[in-house]
């Protein structure tokens, strides 16, 4: 089997998506996400001008060659526009070889090793009453695992709160929104949030909470301890993570579990984190991790050191990543948790998939390769437009982590 042709799809069902489709002399084709929020262009370019040329004539099954070959042959390795262009390639070339063999991509990274991915939800409102409301119908609808993020008083928006009576999604058309941040604010009205979650619902759901990034160590640390007793199963992202061992500080001071990594591009990102355990989860995605590939080798380090995995799942990253994630999920012996956020109508008629959700688990079904497929035709009625992440700034002005 050869790779004969490529193309790149950039579309906007409800947000931008961008989709690798490889295609073989054997007539299979395999599909990949190579979405990167508010930077698509510049994968769908990255990938178009520079890799498909070298993909013709390639062996599809050769996976690992391929991925060292995109790697280490550019050069100029790693960040998140390379990293997610690897990553649609080996996606793609993974969806490829389940179909050729005829079985889900699970059973090529080991089979199952559960029954089905628990997956956690996000809910959200204005204050905290809202909040609870949230977390409330999450649990009818039979979610086992929640975050939950509130609006901060005197802050007119917050990370994880949508405006009113629309969807949560933070990129924006046109240029970035400004929002504004006070840490001390933020601090004060969050151990409130989940005293007032575990009054209402106790000890039988699992509560998360994601920091986004915005504080410092000490104030993390501050945070994780006032939160041990309301027994969260993780604190996101509670500082930017260029500097590892500030997760040293967070760790010395609470035994509030850690996860992040929803930023990271490659195993070195998270490395001094895994192997001094100084986080208990590794967020990863598949898309802006290189892919089957690179993933599976960062989740069997991770194991070595208690390390569980919680991919990211927002709804940034399109429904051949939740497939993907979905598959990986319920094959890794050291799965934690995976994130999931539902799209919207459009992009789930875009992207028709076989993957379901049930009382809290979700589970990739059982079609050759991912599982997904692109409706190309009704996706080229849905053009790019251009988005952007919010920025944040502090009340005094000065610009911080959003």
């Amino acid at each position: 089997m050869k790779i004969t042709g490529a193309s790149v799809n950039v579309c906007s069902p409800g947000r931008n998506f961008v989709t690798l489709k490889i295609e073989t002399d054997e007539g299979i084709y395999g599909l990949g996400d190579g979405t990167l929020n508010g930077r698509e262009l510049a994968v769908a370019s990255y990938i178009t001008e520079h890799v498909i040329p070298c993909l013709i004539g390639r062996d599809p099954f050769q996976t690992e060659d391929i991925w060292q070959y995109l790697y280490r042959g550019a050069y100029w390795r790693r960040g998140p526009v390379t990293m997610a262009a690897i990553a649609a390639v080996d996606v793609a070339l993974w969806d490829i070889k389940g179909k050729a063999l005829n079985t889900p991509i699970y059973n090529l990274l080991g089979g199952r090793s559960r029954g089905g991915v628990l997956v956690y939800a996000h809910a959200h409102g204005a204050d905290i009453e809202e909040a609870l409301d949230d977390v409330g119908k999450h649990i009818e609808m039979g979610y086992q695992a929640i975050r939950v993020q509130s609006g901060v008083p005197g802050l007119a928006s917050t990370y994880g709160v949508p405006k009113a009576g629309m969807r949560y999604e933070p990129a924006e058309k046109g240029l970035p929104s400004e929002g504004q941040w006070s840490t001390e604010m933020y601090l004060r009205h969050t151990p409130k949030l989940f005293e007032e979650t575990r009054r209402r619902f106790g000890e039988n759901v699992h509560l998360l909470h994601d920091c986004h990034h915005r504080l410092t160590p000490i104030e993390a640390a501050r945070l994780g301890k006032e939160l041990e007793p309301y027994h969260l199963f993780w604190m996101e992202d509670p500082v930017a993570a260029e500097l590892q061992e500030g997760f040293r500080v967070i760790r010395e001071h609470t035994t509030t579990p850690l996860a992040t990594g929803e930023v990271f591009n490659t195993i070195w990102d998270g490395q001094e984190l895994i192997q001094r355990q100084w986080i208990d989860y590794i967020r990863m995605s598949i898309v802006h991790a290189g892919g089957f590939t690179h993933l599976k080798k960062v989740a069997d380090f991770a194991s070595l050191y208690h390390v569980r995995t919680g991919c990211h799942g927002a709804t940034d990253l399109s429904p051949v990543t939740m497939a993907a994630a979905l598959h990986f999920g319920i094959a890794v012996h050291n799965f934690g948790i995976q994130e999931h956020m539902a799209h919207c109508e459009e992009t789930d008629a875009v992207f028709p998939h076989g993957y379901s959700f049930k009382a809290g688990y979700m589970y990739p079904g059982d079609a050759p390769g991912l599982g997904v497929e692109l409706d190309e035709k009704l996706a080229a009625k849905y053009p790019y437009e251009r988005a952007y992440l919010p920025v944040n700034r502090k009340l005094d002005g000065t610009l911080t982590d959003w």
